[in-house]
């Protein structure tokens, strides 16, 4: 079960990407199958039947961003939240070969096409949350688990 959370940046590129299929995706590609259709015999016709698929995943995207967008819940920053990891923090840990990483815990919705974002409910945020600076955790995957320290925890404010 994912998180239905989200930070209002995140809420912001789902409505901009859904104001963008519905007004001009949508019907680029809607006029694109009615020229494709003028032409007649639809059955050989390759700009018509990859328009029409393309309008498919265009609806189906359009509706699952209106449920998606109803559903999540906005998680904006608190002073409350300072010290200590929670969502939407940058975090920047270590392991004990020096290797060091920064990233966001961010909602699952948020994390795709954005290389440091994690999801909420991925195995290191499940164990980075609510520790603070200084901070071991033992991260467990099915295959192994690994340990971290907590360097550095900001937040957008």
């Amino acid at each position: 079960m994912k998180t239905l959370l989200i930070t209002p940046e995140g809420l912001e590129k789902l409505k901009a990407e859904l104001d963008h299929l519905w007004r001009v995706e949508r019907p680029d590609t809607t006029q694109k199958v009615s020229w494709a259709a003028s032409l007649g015999d639809r059955s050989e016709n390759a700009d018509y039947h990859y328009n029409k698929k393309r309008l498919r995943e265009i609806d189906k995207r359009i509706l699952y961003l209106r449920k998606c967008i109803d559903d999540l819940k906005v998680v904006n920053y608190s002073p409350f939240q300072e010290g200590k990891v929670m969502f939407g923090a940058w975090v920047e840990i270590e392991n004990d070969k020096g290797k060091q990483i920064r990233f966001r815990i961010v909602g699952s919705e948020e994390i795709i096409n954005v290389k440091d974002y994690i999801s909420m409910d991925s195995p290191m945020a499940q164990a980075l949350l609510n520790k603070v600076p200084g901070d071991e955790v033992i991260v467990k995957t099915a295959t192994a688990q690994f340990i971290w320290r907590i360097k550095k925890i900001e937040y957008l404010k």
